[in-house]
């Protein structure tokens, strides 16, 4: 057994580099993402982003083909959204530059720790003009190789005796939608906590009920769901069964999301119905 475990620890030591690289390679990914994201909340869906760039150990830029305006808010959401799948991200600060003179048009820090966060200016739209965005990572997030292999071996040492006592216990997982409360819709932007929607730059407000329905269609995307759960979901359980309300808050649904052609709810007959993301 010891020689086992032996084995394990140094294989393990071995591979904690490639492990590094690898979540690294994620992380420009996920930057990638968020411009891509980010235009198409802009209104822009053909123009590229460019290669992002690293341009210090813990900044990375990332650049557009063309010119175009913003809401910060559409950003903030996006960068929270998409960054908490970063391992390494737990504080991160975000500057939009001009690029003729790299200015800051426009910044923010975000934290796992929301109370940290620094947010300001939100709905004020930013003129067209070229930008650029530059993400910087806390550093202190970055592992030091020398203490990794010690702190890696005694973590796998811990595991594998929690492993023999706690064989038979399940592990339990929890959706990140279900955490954050924010659904990317193709375009749109639902965001369950503010009843929000955001689509092409354009902010709509939901009511509870509106909020609680787009909830269970957002969670099962191009999936046909009962007209009886929907019901069960939102009124029956709270001691009220309801029959023709269901429709009028479906209909009331599809207008306010009208504006992006790519999205709509169907009508699935006999069944129910189907949030259709194109």
């Amino acid at each position: 057994m010891t020689f086992i475990l032996f084995s394990v620890i140094i294989c393990a030591a071995f591979r904690t580099e490639d492990s590094e690289g690898f979540n690294f390679a994620r992380r420009e990914i996920l930057l990638r993402k968020i411009g891509h994201e980010f235009l198409l909340q802009s209104g822009d869906s053909t123009s590229r982003v460019l290669p992002v760039k690293k341009i210090s150990e813990n900044e990375y830029q990332i650049k557009f083909e063309n010119d175009f305006s913003f809401q910060p808010d559409s950003l903030v959401n996006i960068t929270r959204h998409l960054l908490v799948q970063d391992p390494f991200a737990s504080y991160f600060i975000v500057n939009v530059l001009n690029c003729g003179n790299s200015n800051v048009a426009y910044g923010y820090v975000i934290s796992k720790n929301e109370k940290d966060d620094i947010v300001a200016c939100i709905g004020r739209r930013q003129p067209k003009a070229c930008y650029m965005i530059n993400i910087k990572f806390k550093p202190t997030e970055i592992i030091i190789a020398d203490s990794k292999y010690l702190l890696g071996s005694l973590s796998i040492l811990a595991f594998i005796s929690f492993i023999f006592v706690k064989s038979f216990k399940s592990r339990k997982e929890i959706p990140d939608n279900q955490n954050s409360g924010i659904y990317s819709l193709g375009s749109v932007l639902f965001d369950a906590n503010s009843r929000k929607l955001t689509i092409n730059g354009n902010v709509i407000d939901l009511t509870a009920t509106e909020t609680r329905v787009l909830v269970i269609f957002a969670s099962s995307p191009n999936k046909t769901v009962e007209r009886n759960r929907l019901q069960k979901e939102i009124w029956e359980d709270d001691g009220v069964i309801v029959g023709r309300s269901l429709d009028m808050f479906i209909s009331k649904l599809r207008k306010k999301l009208e504006s992006d052609p790519n999205i709509n709810i169907v009508v699935v007959r006999s069944k129910g119905y189907k949030l259709e993301i194109n």
